[in-house]
């Protein structure tokens, strides 16, 4: 007997029922059932399909619908001052005009943030200088939902910098008018042990193009999740990321980008390098092609550098298509040690196997630092990076 849809539990939820009634756990991403209700979700056992690559047992705080303390997470804000900010209770436009709660951590961050911080940049502005909101932990349980609007014909960078330790979870609501083009780059440089969980979600109007860029090197758990709606026509996102997981580091992201609109254009690449026992990396990355989204132009790719033993790479691409008419679209994802000729190579010119190996790292990690666009923040990424290499040298 064929499957039937059953009524949804929770609202946006597509559950399905086989011919004896049991339920089948929903697998297609674009069906994953969302509520602002932290009670609509279960705790994660870990056997979910959107948890089953995440440590949950290290996550538990941020399963528990309770309020934290105030000032875990200081935060400070470098803007020109014609950068609008005010504060957004639930209800209050723009708020929620895009950000569906899809797990229960950003529901409950939803909840729990009963005044999110607004950061508007006005209609037509043009900020040279990024945005830098500089979030550092100071311990603790803390929640946050934080609402970026770019208004029409607008250009601006915005840089969220997280460092300290805490157990946090964040929601970050992405509006990108007409026209508009904004760059948001969030660096994760937590303590061993911070918890992080982020859940980004994005909405790209027409001729708007949206860059996001992730970037992970510190942090016990840190598993950031953007989605973004490319809902206008012409509308484009770059999605990139870059992460380096050490010993017993879990760092994670899961990508969903939705075409809806005609004449889209997306460009996912996410590149991870990967040293020390138990270094941990998951991508999952879902493309949705919808059937109005003619003419689209979509490619998503995954790429991962094991320089040691027993760390480990999980890597999902996937791929929908609702209507045949696009100019193209596709997926890649590889994992691999070193190049073994490309080190022949570099030696056989006289440089030593450690130089050796260093020029290859950075040449793998380098095209996605130089995505971003602001000097002082790749020279600084470039830095980590030699750091990185140099921990492995001294093991």
């Amino acid at each position: 007997m064929s499957p039937t849809t059953e009524a949804p539990t929770i609202p946006g939820a597509k559950g399905h029922t086989d011919g004896a009634g049991a339920f089948v756990p929903v697998q297609t991403r674009s069906e994953r059932p969302w509520s602002f209700d932290p009670a609509d979700f279960e705790v994660p056992t870990g056997r979910e399909v959107n948890w089953k690559h995440t440590p949950t047992a290290k996550v538990q705080p941020l399963f528990v619908d309770e309020t934290g303390p105030h000032g875990v997470v200081n935060v400070d804000v470098d803007a020109p001052a014609s950068l609008v900010q005010e504060r957004l209770t639930i209800g209050t436009a723009p708020r929620g005009e895009v950000f569906r709660p899809e797990d229960l951590p950003s529901a409950i961050a939803w909840k729990q943030e009963t005044e999110a911080p607004l950061l508007r940049i006005p209609a037509g502005a043009e900020y040279t200088e990024p945005i830098v909101v500089s979030l550092t932990g100071t311990g603790g349980l803390a929640h946050a939902h934080v609402v970026v609007e770019a208004q029409a014909n607008s250009h601006a960078t915005v840089v969220f910098r997280h460092s300290g330790t805490a157990q946090h979870a964040q929601n970050v609501e992405i509006i990108v008018r007409e026209g508009a083009h904004l760059e948001l780059v969030t660096v994760q440089r937590w303590d061993d042990d911070a918890v992080h969980v982020a859940s980004h979600q994005a909405r790209v109007e027409r001729d708007a193009t949206l860059r996001h860029v992730v970037v992970s090197f510190g942090g016990g758990v840190v598993r950031v999740n953007p989605t973004v709606e490319l809902a206008g026509t012409g509308s484009r996102a770059e999605l990139y990321g870059l992460s380096y997981s050490d010993s017993g580091q879990h760092l994670e992201s899961q990508v969903y980008l939705h075409h809806k609109g005609a004449e889209t254009s997306g460009d996912v690449l996410y590149k991870s390098a990967l040293q020390g026992a138990a270094a941990r990396t998951v991508w999952i990355g879902d493309v949705l092609i919808g059937p109005d989204a003619v003419g689209t132009d979509s490619y998503e790719a995954n790429r991962n550098l094991v320089l040691t033993e027993g760390a480990r790479a999980e890597s999902i691409p996937n791929l929908e298509i609702e209507t045949g008419d696009i100019r193209g679209a596709g997926h890649a994802s590889a994992t691999g040690r070193f190049d073994d000729e490309q080190l022949f190579y570099l030696q056989a010119r006289g440089i030593a196997e450690e130089e050796a190996r260093r020029l290859v790292v950075l040449g793998f990690l380098a095209e996605i630092v130089q995505k971003i666009g602001v000097a002082d923040l790749e020279a600084e990424l470039f830095a980590a990076i030699e750091e990185e290499l140099a921990k492995e040298a001294g093991r």
